[in-house]
């Protein structure tokens, strides 16, 4: 009984090379995968992972060019191979069935990138882990059309856009998925006369190591170790057959989980982080100014309301105390009295001024007086004559 949620998901790579002893030597040491052969089929290899298969090997026929072939889960081979066709495929080889159960055809994309299509009579296991060692994490189609190959695999298989990247000015990284999954990306090659083809990626724990790794074991590195969104790491690399691979590392859990350890050690950071409570004060100078705006209006508003305020402030002690302040503004009252009496009081003192003028004047008449004196004498003086 086949498994419900197959189509559409990548379920199998073959690698097709001349030189298959080489390719299994070279994986071996790269990738770390071991090979066994399948009962009843002496001419395949099956590359594992952990215990499973995760992909095959076999001799390539002719002078076509090394690959690696991808498989698509499908829940009717000819069904799906004749839908492809219809889309705009080419049917390469015709399905047929398997020496192990389950049945198999291979096409080509309306651009000219091969894949294959399988449907198994029995239930396989459940998807691995991609982050695993040997397993395989993404797939990735470069194409003279992302967007016209999309829309090819999305009516066959169901994929569906997840997201969309910029990679320059008019190029585009479309990345699909299946079943609410992010499967891989679909590009235009930058590069003119790059091949259409698909490329898998495989896990390794240490890219470095593993780009270490291929020159040793007779290939060569295209591009990279590069970082990736995610924090992974990926490298390109043509096999000892002239292959192109690509190998993929995860950031380690080690790492991670050491992160926190450096990120405990500031835990007395987290007394500058109560500091950081004084965000608090922040907002505050950032209310103060409208309060700065309101205060005017405050400040005009503020005597009449004060009024209102004095008698309810007698309820309270408080209140009283206001009373008895407010009680020696009286004497403020008398006080302004006296000071207008003393005030008038000074107006009747030049009055009292006036009075020695008045003396002034009598104490002229003295003088008249001593002046009619002398004139007396004068006049006696004469009777005396």
């Amino acid at each position: 009984m086949a498994q419900p949620n197959v189509h559409g998901r990548f379920v199998w790579q073959e690698l097709n090379v001349q030189d298959t002893a080489a390719a299994a030597a070279f994986y071996s040491k790269v990738v770390g995968w071991h090979t066994q052969v399948p009962p009843g089929m002496p001419d395949y290899t099956m590359f594992t992972a952990g215990g499973a298969g995760v992909g095959g090997l076999q001799k390539l026929s002719g002078n076509a060019r090394p690959h690696w072939l991808p498989y698509l889960g499908a829940q009717d081979v000819d069904e799906t191979a004749t839908a492809a066709v219809r889309l705009g495929g080419k049917l390469l080889r015709a399905p047929f069935d398997l020496p192990t159960g389950g049945r198999i055809a291979v096409l080509s994309d309306p651009q000219g990138a091969t894949f294959g299509i399988h449907h198994s009579n029995q239930p396989g296991p459940a998807p691995a882990d991609p982050k695993q060692q040997g397993q395989f994490s993404w797939q990735e189609l470069a194409t003279t059309d992302y967007e016209a190959a999309f829309k090819f695999y999305g009516e066959l298989f169901g994929w569906k856009v997840m997201d969309r990247m910029t990679m320059g000015p008019s190029n585009v990284y479309l990345i699909f998925g299946w079943d609410g999954q992010q499967q891989g990306g679909i590009y235009k090659p930058s590069k003119p006369g790059m091949a259409t083809q698909w490329l898998p990626y495989a896990t390794v724990t240490d890219i470095e190591a593993t780009v270490a790794t291929v020159a040793k074991a007779g290939g060569q590195i295209v591009h990279g170790p590069v970082p990736v969104p995610g924090g992974g790491r990926i490298a390109q690399l043509l096999d000892a057959g002239g292959a192109l691979f690509a190998v993929h590392s995860f950031p380690s859990a080690a790492p991670a989980s050491a992160a926190p350890k450096p990120a405990a050690k500031p835990a007395p950071a987290a007394a500058p982080a109560k500091p950081a409570a004084a965000k608090p004060p922040a907002a505050t100078p950032a209310a103060a100014p409208k309060p700065a705006v309101v205060q005017p209006a405050a400040k005009r508003a503020a005597p009449r309301k004060a009024a209102p305020k004095k008698p309810a402030a007698k309820k309270s002690a408080a209140g009283k105390m206001v009373a008895k302040k407010a009680a020696p503004k009286k004497p403020a009252k008398n006080k302004a009295k006296a000071k207008a009496k003393a005030k008038a009081k000074p107006k009747a003192k030049p009055k009292a001024k006036a009075k020695p003028k008045a003396k002034a004047r009598v104490s002229k008449r003295p003088a008249a007086r001593r002046a009619s004196a002398k004139r007396r004498p004068a006049s006696a003086a004469r009777r005396k004559k």
